[in-house]
């Protein structure tokens, strides 16, 4: 389980490096029709929410990490799954790569306007302080766009794409591990309550 957390962590910051040092930031490089690379920095929570403070909200993604992490540990000694155990593994990979972007790219990345990349700078030059920086999001999968009929109340002549997220690659570890928690092992988790 310490490989897969490792790798999915690796294999995040280098996409997320990747980006930041070779792509101007809200720059867009079309895949497909329905598939962009979009660099964007998420300040908050998932999809851009601010619910918390940044100090607060870092330290909690701290927290809960440490939690799961023991926990991982107590269930790898009990024998649980692996299918349980790789989850687990994702969702705690996903969580820590994010904290890494929060707890130091302030510190070790410049913010430059566009048309300009990113920089790696000395330790404590960059565009924010300890635990405020921001996450670093790509990934921009616009499945279906359209405009509502101008006929319809509300929303007539909107425009709607239909999957407009931006997200990582720790994001995709935490929702993959989320989602196959609750479809194949639900019922371990209502024994663990």
């Amino acid at each position: 389980m310490v490989l897969l957390t490792v790798c999915v962590i690796a294999v995040d910051q280098v996409i997320k490096v990747a980006v930041k040092t070779g792509m101007y930031l809200h720059q867009s490089i079309r895949i497909t029709d329905w598939f962009y690379l979009l660099f964007t920095e998420n300040n908050g929570m998932a999809f851009g929410w601010e619910l918390l403070d940044k100090f607060l909200l870092t330290s909690f993604r701290i927290v809960f990490v440490v939690l799961i992490g023991y926990y991982l540990f107590r269930s790898i000694r009990r024998g649980i799954s692996w299918g349980y155990l790789v989850c687990l593994s994702l969702v705690i990979a996903g969580a820590a790569g994010n904290i890494i972007d929060c707890v130091f790219y302030g510190m070790i990345f410049n913010n430059p306007p566009a048309p300009m990349t990113a920089d790696f700078v000395s330790w404590g030059a960059g565009y924010g302080t300890l635990f405020h920086g921001r996450v670093v999001d790509m990934f921009y999968f616009p499945l279906v766009e359209w405009n509502w009929p101008t006929w319809m109340p509300g929303l007539g002549g909107e425009h709607f794409i239909f999957f407009s997220p931006i997200f990582n690659f720790a994001d995709a570890a935490i929702s993959c591990g989320i989602v196959a928690l609750l479809l194949f092992y639900r019922k371990q988790l209502e024994l663990k309550h």
